[in-house]
């Protein structure tokens, strides 16, 4: 792979996302557990309006509950708002450790983005979109050991970060999971070419599934409304909610937030 050509790439056509504007951990780790699962353009409005209520590590430490999940509600998969806010109150109380992964809900991919993005640590930030790219372009389907290799020996020496972005940039934008641009690819020489992928079982809608369920009763309940679902979807909902500390039920089986 010609890095210098992705790197070229990168800087000419990347997106203005805020968090890469910035090289503060605790935004950094807000961005990158807001981005699990969920497209970047998403993120951007809820990211500035939790650094807007939550600047640091100590008010997100300080903050209730009930506060931070209304924040982040909306965003889905709320019981990530809940593993930040730990994550935080540990950063809050110690400090930094130099192994993210002690921090709670941080696992290695996070730790990586967090130590290159805010400390430009020398190490390979592997996501789905960098997957994808490199197993595309060696022919290779990587087990996420060995990619995490692969990726390693591509590093630029003291341009790790930089690097990084631009291979997700890539993943995200050019080498996508279904129609890629491969015309526009700055790094297509050489590249083994995208595979038939197997096509997706039908899915149900959004609004048939449990977690949809459990997003309206947590809404509701920060909203102080009667929960809109009914039956067994909503005690299999509530049941979700309470397995993920999101509420609590009071010795009448009434549910309210923790």
């Amino acid at each position: 792979m010609d890095v210098g050509a992705l790197l070229s790439w990168y800087e000419r056509v990347r997106r203005p996302l805020p968090w890469r504007e910035t090289s503060d951990p605790y935004a950094l780790l807000v961005s990158e557990v807001m981005l699990q699962q969920t497209q970047a353009l998403r993120v951007v409005p809820y990211y500035e309006r939790w650094l807007d209520r939550f600047p640091d590590a100590g008010a997100l430490a300080r903050a209730p509950v009930r506060a931070v999940l209304a924040q982040w509600s909306g965003l889905g998969y709320n019981r990530r708002a809940l593993a930040l806010q730990r994550a935080a109150t540990v950063v809050a109380e110690r400090g930094w450790p130099d192994d993210l992964t002690e921090l709670p809900g941080v696992g290695p991919y996070t730790a990586a983005a967090v130590g290159s993005f805010a400390w430009d640590r020398q190490v390979a930030v592997v996501d789905t979109n960098v997957r994808r790219v490199l197993s595309r372009r060696d022919g290779v389907d990587y087990t996420p050991r060995t990619l995490v290799s692969r990726a390693a020996d591509l590093l630029p020496p003291g341009r790790a970060a930089t690097f990084n972005q631009a291979m997700m940039e890539l993943g995200a934008t050019v080498c996508r999971p279904r129609a890629p641009r491969c015309g526009e690819c700055p790094v297509v020489g050489g590249c083994a070419g995208p595979r038939e992928l197997p096509r997706r079982p039908p899915q149900p809608r959004f609004e048939d599934t449990d977690r949809w369920a459990r997003g309206r009763l947590l809404a509701a309940l920060l909203a102080g409304e009667e929960p809109p679902v009914h039956g067994p979807r909503r005690e299999r909902a509530l049941a979700g909610l309470e397995r993920d500390g999101l509420v609590v039920r009071g010795p009448d089986g009434r549910a309210r937030l923790p």
